[in-house]
């Protein structure tokens, strides 16, 4: 197999063993873009000479030799390449596995990349399943990378703002918290919507009856017991509790109208 050291001026040195999936596909740039520096079928020869023209043209040098860019987490041992980081479970344990492992870090020949609730929906989205065992999947490092890059992972505030647990070192914010609890007791795989639904139903029926006797601390368990079911329901429904929101908040924050008899009544 050939290993290609390749120079894009002013961007940077990298290896690769598919120059057209890797720098034309991938990263965007075309023959006469960029220049071959070497090329060699000795993996240790064209990892070492990479670190030192990324130290000669005073380029971000890559943490660890090509030859070596995997990771093994104590837990979850996942496989970094060039191009793809691979998990050892298939897609539909994906999301469950990740979620355990919030705040583990790694890093690609495109970046550091790190698991916290925003960048798992990302990998989750886009995960594939292996085409050589079907109980792994993976992500192309590029796409995570530049994702990671150009968004906030952490982007919620407030009551929506992740918080870490110093005992384990993780982020979680109260939705991924919930759908955590949800995963483990098997709701996702055996509930479905119209249980959910009908849930939803008596939760608010049990507001409304604390609200008529007023009775503060009810109300409160009522509301806190419909956000848990509305955030089990947005996921068996295939999407999310914060689309929902966000989704619903668009549709209002331009919205001008008044309060009409306890009402708001929009223009």
């Amino acid at each position: 197999m050939m290993y290609y050291l390749y120079h894009i001026p002013g961007k940077k040195i990298g290896v690769t063993r598919n120059l057209e999936e890797r720098v034309h596909k991938q990263q965007g740039y075309q023959e006469g873009e960029y220049v071959i520096l070497a090329e060699s079928k000795d993996i240790t020869k064209i990892s070492t000479l990479e670190i030192q023209m990324q130290k000669a043209f005073g380029y971000k040098v890559d943490r660890q030799l090509y030859k070596n860019l995997k990771c093994n987490n104590k837990d979850m041992k996942i496989n970094v390449t060039e191009q793809t980081t691979t998990f050892p479970m298939p897609l539909n344990k994906l999301k469950g596995r990740l979620m355990d492992h919030i705040g583990m870090s790694w890093t690609t020949i495109d970046g550091d990349v790190t698991l916290t609730p925003e960048s798992i929906k990302w990998v989750v989205k886009n995960a594939k399943t292996s085409m050589y065992n079907e109980e792994r999947c993976y992500v192309y490092n590029k796409a995570f990378a530049r994702w990671f890059d150009n968004n906030d992972s952490y982007p919620r505030t407030g009551a929506l703002a992740p918080t870490r647990d110093t005992n384990r070192n993780i982020y979680a914010n109260p939705f991924d918290l919930i759908r955590k609890w949800a995963e483990d007791r098997g709701l996702y795989e055996g509930g479905d919507t119209k249980t959910q639904s009908l849930k939803l139903v008596e939760e608010v029926g049990e507001i409304c009856r604390a609200i008529l006797k007023d009775n503060h601390s009810d109300v409160e368990d009522g509301i806190g017991d419909a956000v848990v079911v509305l955030t089990n329901l947005a996921e068996l429904q295939g999407t999310s509790i914060e689309a929902c929101i966000d989704r619903a908040y668009n549709e209002i924050k331009d919205r001008t109208g008044k309060m009409d008899n306890g009402t708001f009544k929009k223009d």
